[in-house]
């Protein structure tokens, strides 16, 4: 006879037994535990084998409910399909469609951790995942992705030759997991499992050219004359007095410069250890940005482009005048960091004093925002000291070794 609702809610499971079944009908039953759940199944058979169907908890699912499951696993099973592999697949197509995928998750980092980046460079890092990882990983759920999916997607990256870049994706993909760990999204981050060079191929580092102290009085005469833009020679003069970065001084602007005290402020988010840098200006190189003055009329920009005056000019230029002038893989532009470096060492000036003028800086942020106004008095002291002493390069004579007759 059919359950009714009122044998359901009495139904108990017997002292000496693990679980009792009350039949329906049709395959269907109803399933009580010693511990008193009670849950409703269908017995089955299909490719020959007898099989159980799970329709639900009762009172949960209630008997009216059991049944229509049931006729409609008995419909399937008319059209010769199994209903236990109907609803497994249901399953996992529902899995697949909650999952949180690995593309959603890194652009949630990236706009978390994009906050105190410069935008140039957290558009660079979107950019990359966009054409390097999102391909490869972006489609699939963030807790299913492993260690050996990280590294095949690396691995394709460096077989085009882009070492650097296939390092750094590996990292990225390393932020972004522990990010999905800190928000509950997986339990274990598996970059943990993998390092680059474990399986990327190393690659020697290299120094930045530059020359040796002995050929700045010729380099710095060649400056002094140099026939392209004014721009280009002024941003060669202001970058050998000042020693900064490359991408610190050409995206330079005139808010940022106080020529009546003789600072120059670059704020955090243009510096590479993000934190702000002062560069006290010897009196030389007021001159030089009283020049470009002249030049800028009125734009924000110390050092624009060439094309478009509203972006600053390329991180090449100042390399390509450079070769012009014959030092073609002898000088970069970040070659007068490292003889401003030994020049002043050389000199006697404090170790300390370079290194923060360098802005070489300790990562803890409260240390760097400490440090970079430490001791700024006698650092003008030695930046007016670096500039008269290139001034002197500059002006002193040349000696010129005369061959023997």
């Amino acid at each position: 006879m059919p359950l009714t609702k009122i044998e359901c809610d009495k139904a108990t499971c017997p002292t000496d037994k693990p679980f009792a079944r009350l039949t329906d009908g049709l395959g269907m039953y109803l399933e009580v535990t010693a511990a008193g759940g009670k849950y409703w199944r269908m017995k089955y058979r299909h490719g020959g084998k007898e099989k159980r169907l799970a329709l639900g908890v009762y009172p949960d699912v209630s008997l009216a409910e059991a049944r229509k499951r049931r006729d409609k696993a008995r419909e399937a099973l008319t059209a010769g399909e199994d209903p236990g592999q109907i609803k497994r697949e249901a399953k996992l197509t529902r899995a697949v469609e909650d999952a949180t995928t690995f593309e959603k998750v890194a652009r949630q980092w990236w706009a978390h951790w994009k906050g105190p980046r410069s935008p140039r460079h957290a558009d660079y890092v979107l950019r990359r995942l966009e054409a390097d990882v999102f391909p490869a990983l972006g489609a699939r759920p963030v807790a299913s992705i492993t260690a050996p999916q990280l590294l095949a997607m690396a691995k394709a990256v460096e077989a085009r030759g882009a070492l650097d870049i296939a390092k750094r994706a590996l990292q990225t993909c390393g932020q972004i997991m522990r990010y999905a760990v800190a928000h509950g999204l997986i339990e274990r981050n598996p970059s943990a499992d993998v390092r680059p060079s474990d399986a990327l191929k190393p690659r020697r580092k290299e120094n930045y050219a530059r020359l040796d102290a002995r050929e700045m009085p010729v380099l710095l005469r060649k400056i002094e004359a140099y026939q392209g833009s004014a721009y280009t020679r002024l941003a060669m003069k202001l970058m050998a007095y000042t020693f900064v970065r490359t991408g610190e001084l050409i995206g330079a602007r005139w808010e940022e410069f106080d020529l009546d005290a003789a600072e120059w402020r670059i704020p955090a988010a243009r510096m590479k250890m993000r934190t702000p840098h002062i560069v006290p200006l010897a009196p030389q190189s007021v001159e030089v940005l009283q020049a470009l003055q002249t030049l800028s009329a009125g734009r924000s920009l110390l050092f624009p482009g060439e094309r478009d005056r509203e972006r600053p000019m390329s991180n090449n230029t100042i390399l390509a005048a450079l070769k012009r002038m014959g030092y073609a893989g002898r000088m970069t532009g970040h070659g007068f960091r490292g003889v401003a470096s030994t020049i002043l060492h050389e000199q006697g000036h404090p170790h300390h004093l370079i290194e923060l003028q360098l802005a070489h800086q300790e990562r803890n942020q409260v240390s760097a925002a400490y440090n970079h106004a430490t001791y700024l008095p006698q650092r003008r002291v030695m930046m007016t000291a670096w500039a008269d002493h290139l001034d002197q390069l500059r002006k002193g004579t040349e000696v010129i070794a005369l061959r023997a007759a």
